[in-house]
């Protein structure tokens, strides 16, 4: 008896291939649909066409179907992605922010396409290849609706819940991980032992799909007509406004940035700041990059309906930051969060995760201050 219906995200690469997979042993109806995002030909670059977007990965995911008897559908979503995920791309550079196009693209584009055509075609579920685990926990009184909680993936090293704080209670409802109690390892070894070694030894990209040369400044560049001339000719300033040089334009940095600033100075210099309405870049040292407070705008709770007025979490700044304590509290709608100990290259822009334990409170974006050096 099937377990009921399941739409599968699959984008030709092992862990999207492997769920869907192990879905159709476990007794799920399943039903796969890989998802066009963008177009290779309109990006520019140098670089071969690879990822999740490519004729060959979406040819994989197809023979993968096809071998163990469940449809397959490609679903072209390239004008919503790039209206809303390209150009807000974009958009946060030129507003000196660092932006996070995966947290978006999950949130607004994928689950919302997902759930769109699982609806369409009769489907209980959806399922991704995502290292992370949801489960569902009761409310804590009689008049709070049971939520929904991501975890992380039992593989510290590949876990993805980072990227999955966007995610409403009525998408986790009907999400399934189906990877998220497994290591990289045994779906690497499950596919070898079904047969699937060149799916196995398939090289993965980390690059943002829509830049697969992963050079976002060359991206704007091409994206964004005369922006060279634009920008070109800022000052790079210390923090007290003292004029070191000049740059090539403040889109073109990000907070953090040690390499490529080509400016001799007596020690390491690091991107502090970026002010964009007056085309400077603030540099200082690597303890000046050092900081204890920020705010975070545009959040969303994932374990909890609402945060008592102070809580304590594990805050992560960026994918592969390990995280740091911190303690959080209401600000103007926004969350205030103290790191108990100072964390470095705090950058506007980028998505700031909440954890308790393995569990995900939520997350949100970095706020910029806005500051008009002279």
């Amino acid at each position: 008896m099937s377990k009921g219906k399941v739409l599968v995200a699959m984008s030709g690469g092992i862990d999207s291939s492997i769920a869907a997979m192990l879905l159709h042993e476990q007794g799920y109806e399943v039903i796969g649909i890989t998802m066009k995002t963008w177009d290779y030909a309109s990006a520019g670059g140098s670089k071969k066409e690879t990822g999740c977007c490519s004729l060959d990965s979406i040819n994989d995911a197809r023979m993968m179907a096809v071998k163990h008897g469940f449809p397959h559908y490609i679903l072209d979503i390239r004008e919503e992605f790039g209206d809303f995920i390209i150009d807000n791309f974009v958009d946060e550079y030129l507003a000196g922010r660092t932006p996070n196009p995966c947290v978006l693209c999950n949130t607004h584009i994928k689950w919302e396409a997902l759930l769109k055509r699982a609806n369409m075609l009769g489907c209980d579920f959806i399922a991704t290849g995502h290292y992370a685990q949801v489960r569902k926990e009761p409310g804590r009184s009689a008049s709070e609706a049971d939520r929904y909680v991501i975890s992380k993936g039992l593989d510290e090293n590949k876990d993805q819940s980072y990227v999955l704080w966007g995610l409403s209670q009525e998408s986790l409802r009907r999400t399934i991980f189906p990877l998220g109690a497994m290591r990289k390892t045994e779906i690497k070894q499950l596919a070898i032992d079904r047969g699937y070694t060149e799916l196995a030894n398939k090289s993965e990209s980390y690059e943002i799909c829509f830049v697969p040369d992963n050079d976002y400044r060359g991206f704007l560049k091409r994206r964004v007509e005369g922006l060279e001339e634009r920008v070109d000719g800022g000052n790079f300033v210390l923090t007290d406004g003292t004029v070191l040089g000049q740059h090539k334009g403040y889109p073109f940095y990000t907070v953090g940035q040690r390499k490529g600033l080509e400016l001799a100075m007596g020690e390491p210099m690091h991107v502090l700041e970026i002010v964009p309405e007056t085309n400077t870049v603030v540099l200082g040292t690597k303890d000046e990059l050092e900081k204890r407070e920020m705010l975070v705008r545009n959040f969303n709770l994932i374990k909890y309906a609402e945060l008592p007025a102070q809580f304590e979490a594990l805050t992560k700044i960026r994918y592969k930051d390990p995280g740091a304590m911190s303690t959080l509290t209401m600000e103007d709608g926004q969350i205030k969060v103290l790191f108990h100990t100072k964390v470095s290259a705090i950058a506007p822009g980028q998505s700031a995760v909440f954890y308790e334990g393995n569990d995900l409170i939520g997350g949100g974006f970095i706020t910029r201050k806005a500051r008009v050096l002279g």
